[in-house]
């Protein structure tokens, strides 16, 4: 690295497949930069309860890998930064940056959360579901790296509190926004997913009916550090009785733009299913489905485990979702392994599996080709899964398309590969290598991982 806006690499995105990417990199001896919208590293994967099929903690997982990230020699992460534009120049590219104001000097806060603890400002906590609250200066989660607050611009009172409690005089209300351009050798898109809206399809009632949440808002409360410590029911705070699950409610609809299966819906509401057993002794378990598809190593005999844990599933096509006046939720559903028959089901609880939708549009930030479901299209998907149509670019994790943990990881391995050999054939030479001659496949794209 020759200077501080110039790197051999450059990862779009901390989630774990950009930090795994980032590592690998790093490890080889190539100077990396990590840019990440968010004011922490992590990723969706840090918010996770548990993962399928280990049932292993997902911070346990998470965690060291944000650490090893934030004290490599050879990493530079920029939080709280969008990339506004990725161009191909030359022999390499140039990344425009946008650097949102935290409204803390990032280099003199020293993580104490006196600011925090001053501010009077309550707002609901996006990483918590909005399940909780947080003020409006915050530190995004407890293990969150790097542990600097931000000052939330649209709800801060300018009230002043924050800035007599912090005893670094790290607080800059007024702190403008910065742009910049890098340059980069070779960029990984790893930019993640995002869910499909919860309120999406108007018969299921997300976001009308209380006691009809989000896969994610669930996570949060079968994690330990959630934000109530147990499974509670939202409207009244009262512990469930019967909890129900509806499958394809973001995935497999024409109606809603996304014809395809998102692959991991069927395994995160076993697992969660398997979890609330455990949470909820008592309470009665229900999976509406149409296709139980658990494609992945140890899947199936996890779908079998669920099913003798005394969980229920129930194949059909849920038709709506009402809400009754003591705010159960009736599931009017269509059975058919019993030749079309329709049920009614109340339950206190009901989660919709949504599906994954792509995290960016990388058409517009990369120029790439995109497919028709809005990810990133890899031209030569059998043999270079993790390459563009413009050499030098690579994408990895659920940008190509939804996937699981296991697989998000595996290919942001293959795209540190591909960067690699892609950066030694174009004559970039890792910290105390020799640097050989560029390769002219490197310009043409065709180098080999």
């Amino acid at each position: 690295m020759s200077d501080a806006n110039t790197f051999d690499a450059l990862v779009v995105g901390s989630g774990i497949a950009g930090l795994q990417s980032a590592l690998e990199l790093a490890d080889q001896g190539y100077s990396v930069a990590v840019v990440e919208r968010d004011a922490s590293i992590g990723g969706a994967m840090i918010s996770l309860s548990k993962v399928f099929p280990t049932l292993d903690c997902s911070s346990c997982i998470t965690t060291p890998k944000m650490a090893a990230v934030a004290h490599h020699p050879r990493i530079t992460t920029l939080t709280y930064t969008d990339v506004t534009g990725v161009r191909a120049d030359g022999d390499g590219f140039t990344v425009s940056l946008h650097e949102r104001p935290r409204g803390i000097d990032a280099d003199a806060c020293i993580g104490c959360r006196l600011c925090e603890y001053a501010c009077p400002v309550e707002v609901e906590d996006e990483f918590e579901g909005t399940f909780g609250a947080r003020r409006a200066a915050y530190i995004p989660f407890t293990n969150a790296i790097p542990q600097t607050a931000v000052i939330d611009p649209d709800n801060c009172i300018l009230c002043g509190r924050c800035v007599k409690a912090c005893p670094a005089d790290a607080v800059v209300l007024d702190q403008p926004a910065h742009d910049r351009d890098v340059r980069a050798s070779a960029v990984v898109l790893a930019t993640g997913w995002e869910l499909t809206p919860l309120g999406a399809k108007a018969e299921y009632g997300g976001e009308r009916i209380t006691n009809v949440i989000s896969p994610m808002q669930m996570e949060r409360m079968l994690a330990p550090h959630g934000p109530f410590g147990r499974v509670l029911r939202p409207s009244d705070g009262k512990v469930p009785a019967s909890v129900a699950y509806v499958q394809c409610a973001g995935s497999r609809d024409h109606t809603l733009g996304v014809p395809y299966c998102s692959r991991v819906c069927c395994m995160y509401a076993i697992k969660q299913a398997m979890l609330l057993s455990g949470a909820l002794p008592f309470a009665a378990l229900t999976i509406y489905y149409m296709d139980i598809r658990a494609f992945g190593k140890g899947y199936e005999e996890f779908y079998r485990s669920a099913q003798a844990m005394g969980i229920e599933f129930v194949k059909g096509k849920v038709a709506r979702l009402t809400e009754e006046e003591d705010q159960s939720v009736t599931v009017r559903v269509e059975r058919i392994d019993q030749a079309g028959q329709v049920e009614e089901r109340a339950h206190d609880l009901v989660v919709l599996s949504l599906g994954l939708a792509a995290g960016e549009d990388l058409g517009r930030l990369a120029g790439l080709g995109l497919g028709d479901d809005g990810f990133a299209d890899v031209p030569r998907p059998k043999d270079a899964p993790c390459r563009t149509s413009t050499p030098g670019l690579f994408v990895a994790g659920t940008a190509t398309g939804p996937k699981d943990i296991v697989d998000s990881i595996v290919e942001a391995g293959a795209a540190a590969a591909e960067a690699s050999a892609y950066l030694r054939a174009a004559g970039v030479a890792p910290a105390g290598v020799a640097a050989p001659e560029p390769a002219r496949s490197a310009v043409a794209g065709e180098v080999s991982a």
